[in-house]
């Protein structure tokens, strides 16, 4: 019985489970396949039942093996012979599946919601931070100068795919597959779409058998989780970085942190450490469902009492993610000097340089290596590009003029990039202020 009952964790689908059941009864009063006299004391009934198991009155019993069959038989306790009827036309295939579809819509919703808090404190923490200068790299290297902004506007947009991934996902869960029965659909007189339009369903499943085998809604939902976890869990890790001695461009609340047990300077960014190490596990529960149906005949077969322990985890670690992570953001604090100070370190406006000799004549190869030597020398000197004299500069090439300046200084090397997605401080500004806009619609 414990191997194979499943009520220890479906229990949590009973209010939809519930939900399911008084708009199927409605359906068979309606189609007069039960009385209006038994419609009444199932409804008082299935109300009663709510209610214990909101006070936590409800006895769950695991010889009744899952949540459909304990509630049913509550319900019998408490009605009599009209609590047998519920059961009339449908199956705990489809009843499942139609719990499931109920369960996860509602979790998308959610998210949907939580996704859009963090990104008002991604946008919030970036509009005070245009004119915040950082190295942007590449290869976890120093490349060019760009606006802090710019750089949260890049996390974003990730939650801004993340966020219609969901949408998109809910069309596809919020088609009911009630009605279908074990496989087959069933002999009664049933109304299938009077049962979608009371469940707010867009529409019926056109296949029985499809209806009741189907989990590829499941696995996008996973799917769609772990593409968000992994763009949390790479802000997690410049957090971590960013928030290290070696590069003190932030500070992470101590609300987030803990100490060591050994070492009392110790400060560790415990949060984003466990949102990187939980996006495994996220990820984990993706294949776990993938390979559940991989091999799976049609119909419904009982290895999908399988899908719901990984789907309530991800549902659970998403949300907790979510709103601590939006916390976490709401609470940094960015330390502008540190990062202007790294963004002078690499030689970041080298491509700048090769940039203004291209654009006074010279091809962009003959270029590239001119700036090479020209870094070199600066290394050797010590010397940032813009600490260079002139004449110094213009042994390398005859083209170089004292215009060059505004070019090699960090904020003139940000503001060149002025087109749309640049990281130019107009174009931030402006690219912040839409996102803005179209987070209110």
């Amino acid at each position: 019985k414990r191997y194979t009952a499943s009520v220890n964790f479906d229990q949590r689908l009973a209010m939809f489970d519930i939900e399911g059941s008084l708009a199927h009864a409605a359906m068979l009063k309606k189609q007069k396949v039960i009385s209006a006299k038994d419609f009444k004391l199932i409804i008082k009934g299935l109300n009663q039942i709510k209610k214990e198991i909101i006070g936590l009155k409800f006895k769950w019993s695991i010889d009744l093996e899952d949540v459909h069959l304990n509630i049913e038989k509550r319900l019998t306790q408490i009605v009599g012979e009209p609590g047998e009827r519920i059961h009339t036309g449908r199956s705990r295939n489809d009843q499942v599946a139609t719990d499931m579809r109920l369960y996860l819509r509602e979790v998308v919703d959610q998210t949907i919601d939580q996704i859009k808090d963090l990104q008002r404190a991604t946008l919030n923490l970036a509009e005070n931070n245009i004119m915040t200068i950082m190295p942007g790299m590449t290869h976890l290297q120093i490349a060019q100068p760009v606006s802090f902004a710019h750089h949260l506007h890049a996390y974003y947009e990730m939650l801004e795919r993340d966020k219609a991934r969901f949408q998109d996902s809910r069309k596809r869960i919020n088609i009911l597959p009630l009605g279908a029965a074990a496989l087959a659909g069933t002999s009664y007189p049933i109304d299938r779409k009077f049962v979608a339009k009371l469940l707010k369903f867009e529409g019926v499943m056109e296949n029985s058998i499809d209806a009741v085998s189907d989990r590829d809604f499941l696995i996008e939902f996973n799917a769609n989780a772990s593409l968000l976890m992994t763009h949390l869990s790479r802000w997690s890790e410049e957090l971590i970085m960013w928030s290290s001695p070696f590069f003190e461009f932030i500070e992470i609340s101590d609300s987030f942190c803990t100490g060591s047990s050994i070492m009392p300077q110790k400060k560790n960014p415990d949060v984003p450490e466990l949102v990187r190490g939980k996006t495994g596990r996220v990820n984990g529960h993706l294949v776990s469902l993938l390979t559940l149906m991989k091999a799976q005949p049609l119909a419904y077969n009982k290895d999908n009492q399988e899908d719901k322990e990984p789907i309530f985890d991800v549902a659970d670690t998403i949300s907790d993610t979510l709103n601590i992570f939006t916390e976490m953001v709401s609470k940094l604090i960015v330390l502008p000097k540190n990062m202007e100070a790294a963004a002078l370190k690499g030689y970041s406006t080298a491509t700048d340089l090769a940039d203004y000799l291209v654009k006074k004549g010279m091809t962009f190869r003959e270029a590239h290596g001119v700036v090479a030597k020209i870094v070199k020398f600066a290394i050797d000197q010590q010397s940032d590009l813009s600490g260079l004299e002139l004449k110094t500069l213009q042994k390398f090439s005859k083209l170089i003029d004292k215009d060059i300046f505004k070019f090699l200084t960090l904020k003139g090397s940000i503001q060149s990039r002025n087109h749309i997605g640049g990281t130019s401080f107009t174009r931030v500004k402006a690219a912040l202020k839409q996102a803005r806009s179209n987070l209110s619609k």
